[in-house]
């Protein structure tokens, strides 16, 4: 019973806010396109041919790799909005001392995992990314430290997660900017290693790009390898969730929706007088809890 009513405190759902500069809202509806993004969209209709698809996706490990070689720890913000934003990586205990074990799936350099680790003393991670090279910034980090967290490369579409994460031992998964830079027809294999070792009654929290999102209209023709699908110049690619889309894959999988909406970000550049609409997928989904 108790149990229960913990994880109702996992539902809670930021307001609408200002700051920074920045107008967010959150919502069902999709963003609303003006007339010169709905023309250079239909005109983005052909696709990158089938044996260049093919290769990036036998060369996604490697893109990655290099795109941490370039970057090095410098290309992410740290990421100090992820409390904010999902209030159940403090509300999720049953005492206010009680250890929380996380795993970040797809946690690249940490900037989202030291951020956390900081903030909360009771926090065990686990963290896992498919590039090797990001795992190693993670272990050189002056943050980094066994007793705290265990780091450990990971290709989430098929390498098992129990082989390092015990079954049914995890209380919250965070899953950021991470799904929609895999193939489409292998995110399902993501979340069924992810279902394995979330406990009962837990949350996956989830944040990525959504339909319409100002990266999604900059891309060039050329870099479109499927519906809502891209490649950047790098190699790296990127998905862009619809609600319903994302609704579906997590519903297969056995996964309960708590919150699943579009976070609209309108960023204001003021030395420029421009105005970027971000949109995002932000979503919590459920593992069911065991029938007694």
């Amino acid at each position: 019973m108790f149990q229960e009513k913990a994880s109702a405190n996992c539902l809670n759902i930021l307001p609408t806010s200002i700051e920074d500069g920045a107008f967010q809202k959150k919502g069902h509806s999709a963003r609303v396109l003006s007339p010169e993004e709905v023309e250079k969209l239909a005109k983005d209709q052909v696709l990158v041919s089938e044996f260049k698809q093919l290769k990036l996706e036998k060369e996604a490990q490697k893109n990655w790799d290099l795109f941490y070689k370039r970057n090095s720890t410098n290309f992410f913000k740290d990421r100090h909005w992820t409390t904010r934003e999902f209030q159940e990586l403090k509300a999720c205990r049953e005492f206010a001392d009680q250890k929380l074990t996380i795993l970040e799936a797809g946690c690249g350099v940490g900037n989202c995992l030291f951020p956390l680790l900081e903030e909360d003393k009771n926090i065990f991670a686990y963290a896992c990314d498919f590039s090797p090279r990001a795992v190693d910034y993670v272990k050189k980090n002056a943050l980094y430290s066994v007793e705290r967290c265990k780091v450990f490369q990971c290709d989430l579409t098929k390498d098992d997660l129990l082989d390092n994460i015990p079954a049914d031992s995890v209380d919250v998964v965070t899953l950021i900017f991470v799904l929609s830079a895999i193939h489409p027809d292998k995110m399902h294999l993501v979340l069924r290693n992810i279902y394995k070792v979330l406990k009962p009654g837990k949350c996956v929290l989830f944040r990525d790009y959504g339909l319409y999102d100002h990266a999604m209209l900059r891309f060039k023709s050329g870099s479109k390898l499927g519906e809502n699908f891209y490649v950047r110049q790098d190699g790296t690619r990127s998905y862009f969730f619809t609600e319903e889309f994302l609704s579906q894959l997590f519903k297969a999988e056995g996964y309960e929706q708590v919150v699943n909406e579009y976070v609209q970000r309108e960023t204001v550049n003021r030395k420029e007088d421009l105005r970027v609409p971000r949109v995002f997928l932000q979503s919590k989904f459920q593992k069911p809890f065991r029938e007694t």
